[in-house]
C-alpha cells in the first residue's frame, strides 16, 4: 500500500534507533507493528438467513465462481476465501477428544459437497479456499457463513464468534420479505462487536416491489435504535455487468455502493487505526529512548545536574521496581476480575438457556410437537443463537472494562496502552455441531385402524356373549355398537398415550440440545477467558518490564557518563545529540499523526493511552 509506506519508513527508523540503543524489547514491539503495516489484511464476514443469496454475492464480489449456487444448495460450513496463485482447498476439523484441530487438503472440485461432519465423524470447523482474484490479492479475506438458524447450526452464535476479529460484517436479506426478528436481533448484537456493519438487500432484480421492502426495513432498524448503512444489490446484474463490461448494469447492481462502503468504512478506518497504532508505539518507544539518552547527555554536559538526575533516576527506579516486584495489586485485580467474569458469564448463559427450556416446555405442553417439530427446531435454533450471541457480546464488554480497570494501576508509569481484547473472542465454535434430535414420526392410517380394530374386538365378543344368553347371534347390533364404543376409546387412549410420549420425547430432545449447547459454549467461554487472562497478564507485565529497563538503562548510562574521560565526552555527547534529534523528530511525527485529542471525547479504551499530563 502506497499510503502505508511513510508509516513503514517511520517504524523502520524507530527500529534502527532502538537497535542502536540495544533495546531489543522495543525492537520486538515495533517489528510487530511493522508486520501489520506490511500485511494489512481485511476480513469481511458475509452473514444472513439461509437462501438469501450469500454465496452468489460472494462470487460476484470476487468476480469468480468459487461458491456453489443452486436452489437446493446452501452453505453449511464456514468458508474462508483468501488469495492464492492457484485454487486450493483445505478442510479444518476439530481434533479427536478435544485435541488440536486437523487440516486436510481436498480437491477444489469437491468443496460443494463438504458437510459439517468429516468422514471420521469430527466436526468440520471451516473450509479454507484460495483463489486468484484481484480483490483478494489486495488483502481482502471474505468469509461466507452458514445461514442464521440453519439446520445443524447455533444460529447467530457461530457468526458472532467471528465478528470481533472482522473488519466488516455484511448482513444479507433478500427483497422478498421484510427483516425478521431474528435478523434484527443479530444486527443489534453484531453492531456491538464490529464497528463496520451494513445491511445488503439482495435479489432486487427478482422483486419489483423491493423499494417498499427497503423502506420498511429502514423503519424496522430505526424503530429498534439501529443505525447502519443499508444498500440494495443484485449479484446477477453484477455478474452480467462484469461479463459484458456494461457500466450501466454495474451501476444498477449496486456493487458500487458496496465497494464505496468498504473503502470508506473499512479501508479508510483500518488505515486510521494502523496509523494510530504506529503513532502510539513510536511515541512510547521515543519516550523510552529519550529517557536513557537524555539522562546520559545531561551527565556529560553538566556533572552537577547529572548527579541530581542520577538521584532522581534512583528514586524512579525504586518506584518502578516496587511496582514490578509487588505485582500483587494489579494481578489480584486481574485474577479477581477474571474469576468474577467467568462466574457471571456462566450464570448468564445458563439463566438464558433455562428460560428458553421453560418456554419450550410450556409450548410442548400445549401443542403436538410431532406436527410442528420443524417450526420448533427453527424457533429453538434462532432463540439459542440469539442468547449465546448476547452472552458473547457481554463477555466482550466486560473484558474491555476489566482491561481498563487493570490499566489504572499503571497510570503512574506514564503512557499506558491497552491490548485489543476483542480479538481474543474469535474462536472455532464446536457448538455449531449441536443439532436437535428428530421425533418419532406419527403413525400411519393403517396402524391407527389396527389399534381401533384391536380395541373393538373385545367389545364385540363381550356384548355378543351376553347377547347369546338372550338368544341373539354373536354378531348383532348391540355387540357392534359395543365394539365401536370400545374401539373408539382404545383409539383415543392410544392417541393420548402417544401424544404424551411425543411430548416427553420432545422435552428430552430440547434438554439434550440445550445441555450440548451449554457444554460446548461453556468450554469455549472458558477458553476465551483464559486467552484474555494471558493477554492482559503478558501485556501489563511487559509494560512494567519496559519501564524498569528504561530507567535502569538511563541510570547506567548516566553513571558511566560521569566517569567518562574528557576526550570521550565531546564525541559521546555529539552521538547522543544526533540520536535525540532523531528521536525528537520521530516523536514530532507521531504527535502529528495522533493530532490534538480531547480526553473527554475519546473512548475509555483510548484515554489510558494519553500521557498523564493530558488527562
Amino acid at each position: 500500500m502506497v499510503a502505508a509506506n511513510p508509516l513503514l519508513a517511520m517504524v523502520s527508523e524507530a527500529i534502527a534507533v532502538a537497535k542502536a540503543a540495544e533495546r531489543g524489547d522495543l525492537v520486538a514491539r515495533l517489528e510487530t507493528v511493522a508486520g501489520k503495516v506490511r500485511d494489512p489484511r481485511r476480513r469481511i464476514v458475509v452473514a444472513g438467513l439461509g437462501n438469501q443469496g450469500k454465496s452468489r454475492f460472494v462470487n460476484a464480489l470476487v468476480n469468480m465462481d468459487v461458491c456453489a449456487v443452486a436452489d437446493d444448495v446452501t452453505t453449511t460450513v464456514t468458508t474462508v476465501l483468501s488469495y492464492g496463485a492457484q485454487p486450493r482447498a483445505t478442510v479444518v476439523a476439530a481434533g479427536a477428544d478435544g485435541g488440536a484441530n486437523t487440516r486436510e487438503p481436498v480437491p477444489f472440485e469437491v468443496v460443494t459437497r463438504i458437510t459439517p461432519r468429516s468422514p471420521q465423524g469430527r466436526a468440520v470447523l471451516r473450509l479454507e479456499l484460495e483463489a486468484p482474484s484481484q480483490l483478494l490479492a489486495d488483502g481482502i479475506v471474505v468469509v461466507d457463513t452458514p445461514g442464521l438458524g440453519a439446520h445443524g447450526t447455533t444460529g447467530a452464535a457461530s457468526v458472532l464468534a467471528q465478528a470481533p476479529a472482522a473488519d466488516a460484517v455484511l448482513v444479507l436479506t433478500d427483497a422478498s420479505t421484510e427483516l425478521t426478528e431474528t435478523e434484527v436481533d443479530f444486527l443489534r448484537q453484531v453492531r456491538e462487536l464490529c464497528p463496520a456493519v451494513a445491511v445488503l438487500v439482495t435479489k432486487i432484480d427478482l422483486y419489483p416491489h423491493w423499494r417498499q421492502v427497503f423502506e420498511a426495513n429502514r423503519k424496522h432498524l430505526r424503530a429498534n435504535g439501529i443505525e447502519m448503512p443499508m444498500l440494495p444489490v443484485s449479484a446477477v446484474l453484477r455478474a452480467h455487468a462484469m461479463r459484458l463490461q456494461d457500466e450501466g448494469l454495474g451501476r444498477e447492481s449496486g456493487f458500487g455502493l458496496v465497494f464505496q462502503f468498504l473503502r470508506e468504512q473499512v479501508v479508510a478506518r483500518d488505515q486510521q487505526a494502523v496509523q494510530r497504532a504506529v503513532a502510539l508505539d513510536i511515541s512510547s518507544a521515543a519516550e523510552h529512548l529519550a529517557l536513557a539518552s537524555g539522562s546520559e547527555l545531561v551527565a556529560l554536559r553538566d556533572p552537577e545536574r547529572g548527579a541530581a538526575a542520577i538521584r532522581e533516576l534512583h528514586a524512579a527506579k525504586t518506584e518502578a521496581e516496587k511496582l514490578h516486584r509487588h505485582t500483587a495489586a494489579w494481578q489480584q485485580t486481574l485474577g479477581d476480575g477474571i474469576t468474577d467474569l467467568a462466574g457471571d458469564i456462566d450464570h448468564d448463559l445458563r439463566n438464558r438457556l433455562r428460560d428458553i427450556a421453560r418456554t419450550a416446555e410450556d409450548w410442548i405442553d400445549q401443542h403436538d410437537p410431532g406436527r410442528h417439530w420443524d417450526s420448533m427446531e427453527e424457533w429453538l435454533t434462532a432463540t439459542v443463537g440469539s442468547a449465546v450471541g448476547d452472552n458473547l457480546v457481554w463477555t466482550g464488554t466486560r473484558a474491555v472494562k476489566l482491561a481498563e480497570q487493570v490499566a489504572t494501576h499503571f497510570t503512574d508509569l506514564g503512557t499506558v496502552d491497552l491490548p485489543e481484547v476483542r480479538d481474543t473472542l474469535d474462536d472455532d465454535s464446536r457448538a455449531a455441531s449441536c443439532t436437535l434430535a428428530d421425533l418419532e414420526p406419527d403413525l400411519g392410517l393403517g396402524h391407527k385402524l389396527l389399534v381401533g380394530v384391536r380395541g373393538s374386538y373385545g367389545g364385540v365378543v363381550m356384548a355378543g356373549m351376553v347377547g347369546t344368553m338372550a338368544g341373539l347371534a354373536l354378531i348383532n347390533p348391540l355387540s357392534l355398537g359395543a365394539g365401536v364404543l370400545l374401539g373408539g376409546k382404545a383409539f383415543s387412549d392410544d392417541k393420548k398415550a402417544r401424544l404424551a410420549k411425543r411430548r416427553a420425547d420432545a422435552k428430552m430432545a430440547v434438554r439434550r440440545y440445550l445441555d450440548d449447547i451449554a457444554f460446548h459454549t461453556g468450554k469455549e467461554t472458558k477458553d476465551r477467558l483464559h486467552r484474555i487472562h494471558r493477554l492482559l497478564r503478558d501485556h501489563f507485565t511487559a509494560v512494567a518490564d519496559r519501564t524498569v529497563r528504561s530507567i535502569d538503562e538511563s541510570l547506567r548510562a548516566a553513571q558511566e557518563a560521569a566517569n567518562l574521560e574528557a576526550a570521550r565526552r565531546t564525541e559521546r555527547a555529539a552521538e547522543l545529540e544526533r540520536r535525540l534529534r532523531v528521536v525528537a523528530e520521530l516523536r514530532r511525527h507521531a504527535d502529528a499523526l495522533l493530532g490534538p485529542a480531547d480526553p473527554a471525547s475519546l473512548p475509555p479504551s483510548d484515554r489510558h493511552q494519553l500521557p498523564p499530563n493530558a488527562r
